[in-house]
């Protein structure tokens, strides 16, 4: 037994380790975070001071107060269900592969492969997003302008910062998730005591106002409107993501991943309210280059409306944090089967602080990358969410297939029961709806970008991997299913 550790902590990661061996894998990661971290790092990713804020402008230049009132819950009650889908798989399967894990476990190697490149390009651009949205509002804080040369140094420190704390510090990483999320709580409180206590404030009726400064059609603007809730609502699969470091995973990891959503749709939805109601001039804001920025700062006057914009930027750099370490651990799962160009440097992990050194690297230099090719912040976010629901879609439609042929028996203790079906098919619905929204313009960048990938995939899948690519050391399938799966 390991000094000062007691006997009931040491009995659950034994069973833990154990678990993850009959799934193929040795426990090599730091098994450290309880119940609360692990919901701390997905609250932290889907931050609502950081999605709901950066994208406050996209949202009410394209459909008003509207949709902050009507579009955020609608949203965030079918990402609910997909969710809801997401947890009963990672209680079944709590490993850092997590999503790719369950899709070749339950479909097929070919169906994980495409599972992970897709959840891995969404995270690359999801951390591009974080962190390039949050240099572009330290720009505005510090009077730089916005043009790259000024946003790109800020948009590369940070990245560099969550680099070195996710290599050198796991266990200071999971601390800093935990107080993220009471930073992320108390922050929304502050923002609305502020604005509740000396903005003017708008009559309730205001928040019905449908307006659209970008479009002819209010429906149309509506629709593309909702980017700001449906991007603020990714990166929750992050409990899953770090599974092999959790305690008690199949209850803690799927627990995580829907209350994240659950929490995080009611505080946002407070905050998105208070903001919207201390609007004065409605097309004013819409105009304003950082709409979130000048609505507080004309509410609020400049030194506290500023200081409550710095409030929000410290919230997305926890944010960014906590990109960088789910990413990671989806390149090292990946890696650790074979799965990457380089897969044997990408799944070393580091003797000293046993992390993902060297997949927490490529993950921000890719990310990096996403922000260079793209150049516009409304393509990476679109990017990100088209790529994560594509490949959040994937499981819960092979996991579906899985339920009703019985491949998939044995489940874990949080499960949906005979509701299954039901919020498995509302959930691929969703991301349907998803998939199809955020291509249209003005996100043409991002889906021609993910249609290009995804034609990159399916001929290095066709060339090369389809006949050396196996997958997970475990499968549900039979031998047959697994072949023909597998495209071979």
């Amino acid at each position: 037994m390991v000094p000062g550790m007691d006997a009931d902590k040491k009995h659950q990661l034994d069973a833990d380790a154990a678990q993850l061996q009959q799934l193929g894998y040795a426990q090599q990661l730091l098994r450290d975070m309880g119940g609360f971290s692990n919901f701390a790092v997905s609250f932290s990713i889907i931050s609502i001071l950081t999605g709901a804020v950066t994208l406050y402008g996209h949202g009410l230049r394209f459909g008003g107060p509207f949709v902050m009132t009507v579009g955020w819950p609608l949203v965030a009650v079918m990402t609910l269900t997909v969710a809801a889908s997401l947890a009963q798989l990672a209680s079944s399967f709590p490993t850092a592969g997590a999503l790719y894990h369950w899709s070749a476990m339950l479909g097929g190697p070919r169906v994980g492969f495409f599972t992970a490149w897709l959840n891995t390009i969404g995270q690359f651009a999801i951390t591009a997003g974080i962190d390039f949205g949050l240099a572009e509002f330290l720009a505005d804080m510090l009077g730089f302008p916005r043009e790259r040369g000024y946003v790109l140094p800020l948009y590369a420190a940070i990245l560099l910062s969550h680099a070195v704390l996710n290599h050198v510090g796991v266990r200071a990483v999971a601390l800093l998730n935990n107080l993220s999320a009471w930073y992320h709580v108390a922050g929304v409180a502050v923002v609305i005591g502020a604005l509740v206590a000396f903005a003017p404030r708008q009559d309730a009726a205001f928040l019905l106002t449908r307006f659209t400064s970008e479009s002819n059609v209010y429906t149309y603007g509506f629709l593309i409107g909702l980017l700001q809730a449906q991007w603020t609502f990714t990166g929750y699969d992050a409990s899953a993501h770090v599974s092999e470091e959790t305690m008690d995973p199949t209850r803690n990891a799927p627990w995580g991943i829907f209350l994240s959503v659950a929490v995080s749709a009611v505080v946002g939805y407070a905050l998105l309210v208070g903001v919207t109601l201390a609007i004065g001039n409605l097309p004013a804001a819409a105009a304003a280059p950082n709409p979130f920025l000048y609505v507080l700062r004309e509410s609020l006057g400049p030194a506290l409306g500023g200081a409550l914009v710095w409030i929000a930027i410290g919230a997305m750099w926890f944010c960014g944090l906590s990109s960088v370490t789910s990413n990671s651990r989806m390149l090292f799962a990946f890696a650790r089967d074979g799965g990457l160009p380089g897969s044997a440097h990408l799944s070393r992990v580091s003797p000293r602080f046993r992390s993902p050194h060297v997949a927490i690297w490529v993950s921000v230099v890719a990310a990096f990358g996403v922000a260079i090719w793209s150049g516009a912040y409304a393509a990476m976010v679109a990017l990100s969410t088209l790529a994560l629901y594509a490949s959040y879609a994937l499981p819960i439609w092979v996991g579906w297939r899985a339920r009703r042929s019985g491949a998939w028996s044995h489940r874990g203790p949080w499960d949906l029961g005979r509701f299954s079906p039901l919020v498995n098919g509302v959930a691929l619905s969703w991301c349907a709806v998803v998939m199809v929204l955020f291509v249209l313009p003005p996100n043409e960048l991002a889906g021609y970008t993910f249609a290009g990938a995804l034609g990159l995939l399916i001929v290095y899948w066709a060339a090369s991997q389809r006949h050396t690519f196996v997958g997970p050391k475990v499968t549900l399938l039979a031998p047959a299913s697994v072949h023909a799966g597998s495209g071979k």
